[in-house]
């Protein structure tokens, strides 16, 4: 069993931003924080106040998480980036929103004061003595602090206050983990009411020192325990009055939250739901029954509609039956009422999971096939317009004969423009037929035989019903916002945003198969007409390729065309190798340089370029931690470090710089991921480095002590491409049908035939068929399982934080 907490967040648009540049506009990113530790920055949208990123992100946390706060940054190419405002949404918040939260968020102003992080361990007692009762705290250590001063620490030191008395440690200079170990005594106030208040300050030889948080307990809970100790929390200083009058004035983000908690059972618990929704996929459609797939399909709300299709394509990828399932799906839909112009345009459970389907599996193809095109669109920058109403009119020519182009000559030079983008494209689509994963081709060649079957009259709906996933929902989409299909790493700029939507419509277009009726809503279309006709015969001619026969692919592969992008890697990229102590670890003779890392199944390897000889290796089995790197060890805060075990028995660390806090994060998700099964990972850890004679951290000067900071292996990044993992899938799908039990019951009557409906009895007692029957009793025990394997709730502290 394992206890399991899931972030998903999507981050919509922003709107009336405050200017922040002269020219009376900003240049809008996000920065995402979990608990005061940066996991994600989106990108840099430029020259607006109204920005639309669309970034969505799943994170796997540690247990313990508290908040998360959005920092809305001004780019600046200058200076520091300036702070625009944060949106904070705790825990609590969350929890009272078990669906999720969705909507729009006032930013507030970024108060010093508030922007506290880590915590402090504390030992308070209450000792009674002859000479009265003493309350006794002891300042052991904190962890990772603020970072208040310019050489990327700070300065801590305590002050604590009780009874208006007040007392301070000494300064621990350039730490963000201080180990203090100092402890003070104040005669215990009677009654005891009054609180104790532990501060921990920044100090400052020059202007006033810095608060990097408190925390505040009631002493009436101790003084029946007599002592507690452990590790807390720091808060911000809520003492002083809020100031709302900005809320509002600095705008406000559209995001999508939801907070998963959920316990996950041992594999054999799901096996009962499982093997029933596999059995009800084998048996398929049964004229005069309701399908418990429709049931799943009627009662589940276009909200949530998207992630059970993911569930469900993942769990039947686990259980080798997704072209089974995915058939299931296309045979329930085509036997409702339909036109064949229409089919899979809504956005039904089949069209959702046959969406997810593709971006499951089809990844690597996309990027093959749009890769090319989409880096050159970027890189030529070349204006592209069609439409009359937005044509900019321009100077060209040499210097001293300037004309003015005419309208006419800038909308044919877009359409040469547009026109060889589209043959480039077209052409990378129609050669990949053999590059596309025969799992796709057999899903759709299922799809295209169903089609024809339910519509012999009208043979070319089942090419429309092909295109209508593969160009509408899949190429058309990442061809419009290429940054969400992880085919470029920031957002478009205005010009290149117009060519990629121009060239979109122009897929869609080819997909619809039918171009002429495109050019009758945007008239402007029509000097494409001729390449478009030209696209759409291209087009069928490769969609009956791409469904032929298995022996037809068979005959393909063998004909020796490349068969597509090789095997990817887990990660790869080309990261600066910092100096690691001693001659002994294989990267040691790398200091100072960049070297292409390359992590897969086996082992992170590295070498000179990307395919060079690899120099070396350390095996998955043998890395112990994968963590970050505090910025002022190397000047940067984008730096990790990866620790394993070298040949020889003993341990070492290896410092590597990426570019961004995005690939540092991608880094760590990836390694973490990859080693989140080896039994010898670490449980505390160093974010600093050891030089001369101590830690630069927690100053520390024993090199192979315990480290100051716990590890993080629980916090990855959630990507399409992750490992199936057929058990939570199973306990994701448990909570959404658990929730829909009395939904399905009430559905089903519903959708029975209506003389059934009024003969047959509707009751509880009434009899359901098998498969629903079954259905029902599973989840029952499911959740009986789950009960019993709750945990009891601990019982409260007797030293109760209390925040004033």
């Amino acid at each position: 069993m394992a206890r399991r907490s899931a972030l998903s967040i999507r981050i919509v648009e922003g709107r009336n931003l405050p200017a922040k540049d002269i020219t009376g506009s900003s240049d809008p990113y996000c920065i995402v924080k979990i608990d005061d530790e940066a996991i994600i920055r989106t990108a840099t949208v430029w020259k607006t106040l109204s920005p639309f990123w669309g970034e969505e992100y799943e994170v796997q946390l540690q247990p313990g998480f508290h908040s998360i706060s959005i920092y809305v940054m001004d780019e600046d190419a200058l200076s520091r980036d300036d702070i625009i405002g944060k949106v904070c949404i705790t825990r609590d918040m969350l929890a009272d929103h078990p669906k999720g939260y969705s909507g729009w968020m006032s930013l507030s102003e970024v108060d010093p004061d508030e922007e506290v992080q880590g915590e402090i361990h504390l030992r308070v007692e209450v000792l009674g003595t002859q000479g009265g009762r003493r309350l006794r705290c002891s300042v052991l250590e904190a962890r990772d602090l603020a970072r208040k001063d310019r050489n990327g620490a700070s300065d801590p030191f305590v002050r604590l206050r009780y009874n208006g008395k007040t007392q301070e440690s000494t300064v621990v200079k350039k730490s963000c983990y201080p180990r203090w170990n100092e402890t003070f005594e104040f005669e215990l106030a009677e009654p005891a009411g009054e609180k104790l208040c532990v501060e921990v300050w920044d100090w400052d030889l020059v202007g006033r020192n810095d608060f990097l948080g408190k925390v505040v307990f009631s002493i009436q809970g101790l003084e029946a325990a007599g002592q507690e100790e452990g590790w807390f929390r720091l808060w911000p200083d809520k003492s002083k009055p809020a100031e709302d009058e900005r809320r509002g004035s600095l705008g406000s983000l559209q995001l999508q939250v939801k907070l998963r908690d959920e316990t996950v059972l041992p594999s054999h618990c799901y096996q009962p739901l499982v093997q029933l929704l596999c059995q009800e996929v084998k048996s398929g459609r049964q004229d005069g029954q309701v399908h418990l797939v429709t049931l799943l399909d009627e009662t589940t709300t276009a909200e949530c509609r998207q992630e059970v299709a993911i569930n469900l394509v993942k769990l039947f990828l686990g259980q080798g039956l997704v072209k089974e399932f995915l058939d299931l799906l296309f045979e329930l839909e085509l036997a409702k009422p339909c036109e064949p112009n229409t089919l899979f345009r809504s956005n039904s459970l089949a069209s959702k999971s046959m969406e997810s389907f593709l971006k499951v599996t089809g990844m690597p193809y996309l990027h093959f096939v749009l890769g090319p095109t989409i880096t050159r669109v970027f890189e030529e920058k070349k204006y592209v317009e069609l439409d009359p109403g937005k044509v900019e009119i321009k100077d060209v020519g040499c210097s001293g004969l300037h004309r003015v182009q005419t309208e006419g000559e800038v909308i044919e030079q877009g359409r040469q423009h547009l026109q060889s983008y589209l043959g480039e494209l077209l052409d990378a689509i129609v050669r990949s037929a053999p590059a596309c994963p025969p799992v796709i081709r057999a899903a759709f060649r299922q799809l295209f035989q169903r089609v024809g079957e339910r519509f012999p009259q009208h043979q070319h709906a089942k090419f429309v019903a092909v295109t209508s996933f593969l160009c509408l929902r899949f190429f058309s989409p990442a061809v419009m916002t290429p940054k969400l299909f992880q085919l470029r790493d920031a957002h478009a700029d205005s010009r290149t945003s117009r060519t990629l939507l121009l060239l979109a419509k122009a897929i869609q277009l080819v997909g619809n198969m039918e171009p002429a009726a495109g050019r009758a809503k945007e008239t402007w279309l029509s000097p494409l007409l001729p390449a478009l006709q030209q696209g759409t015969a291209r087009m069928r001619d490769f969609i009956t390729r791409l469904v032929g026969t298995e022996e037809d692919q068979g005959r393909e592969e063998g004909e020796g065309r490349p068969l597509g992008p090789p095997p990817a890697a887990v990660k790869e990229g080309l990261l600066l190798v910092h100096k690691t102590r001693g001659k002994g670890p294989p990267l040691a003779a790398a200091a100072g340089k960049k070297l292409h890392f390359c992590l897969t199944g086996e082992s992170l390897s590295f070498g000179k370029s990307p395919g060079a000889e690899r120099i070396g290796a350390i095996a998955l089995g043998d890395i112990l931690a994968a963590e970050k790197v505090e910025e002022k060890s190397f000047g940067s805060s984008h730096v990790m470090q990866v620790v394993y075990m070298a040949p020889g028995g003993q341990q070492e660390t290896a410092y590597l710089q990426c570019k961004c806090v995005n690939e540092l994060n991608q880094w760590l998700s990836a390694l973490r991921k990859a080693c989140g099964n080896n039994p010898r990972v670490l449980r505390s850890y160093h974010p600093g480095v050891f030089r001369g004679d101590k830690w630069s951290c927690c100053h520390q000067r024993d090199r192979t002590g315990l480290g100051c900071d716990r590890t993080r292996h629980g916090v990855t990044l959630q990507d399409w491409s992750d490992p199936l993992d057929p058990t939570v899938e199973a306990q994701r799908l448990f909570q959404h049908l658990h929730s829909l039990r009395e939904t399905l019951r009430e559905k089903y009557w519903e959708l029975l035939e209506p003389e059934d409906a009024q003969n047959g009895p509707r009751g509880e007692d009434a009899a359901l068929p098998e498969g629903l029957s079954r259905l029902l009793a599973v989840l029952g025990d499911l959740e009986s399982c789950h009960r019993r394997a709750r945990p009891a709730e601990p019982p409260a502290p007797a030293l109760l934080q209390l925040q004033t």
